[in-house]
């Protein structure tokens, strides 16, 4: 969930830029889903997992489509939070 709200703020027409604090350098503002996925790092083993999951679903539809990243990393959010609710 943090990786997909992260990214979720830059859907659509109005969707709003991140700021990417970074271990060197100066910070990044972006609104490109893939690029905030990339950046983002988490400290519990089983979010990291599913956050690596949400990231593999941003890049490989980057690289097929080259847009779309936010759409399908919101969908993906949607998707395994419905899957756990039926579980």
């Amino acid at each position: 969930n943090q990786l997909a709200d992260a990214v979720k703020v830059t859907l659509g027409p109005k969707g709003r830029n991140v700021v990417l604090e970074k271990k060197w350098g100066a910070p990044t503002i972006t609104n490109d889903g893939v690029s905030i996925a990339k950046e983002i790092e988490l400290e519990d083993p089983y979010e990291k997992i599913g956050a690596e999951l949400v990231k593999e679903v941003a890049k490989k539809t980057d690289d097929v489509a080259g847009d779309g990243t936010t759409t399908a990393t919101v969908l993906a959010q949607a998707l395994v939070r419905e899957g756990l609710r039926n579980v």
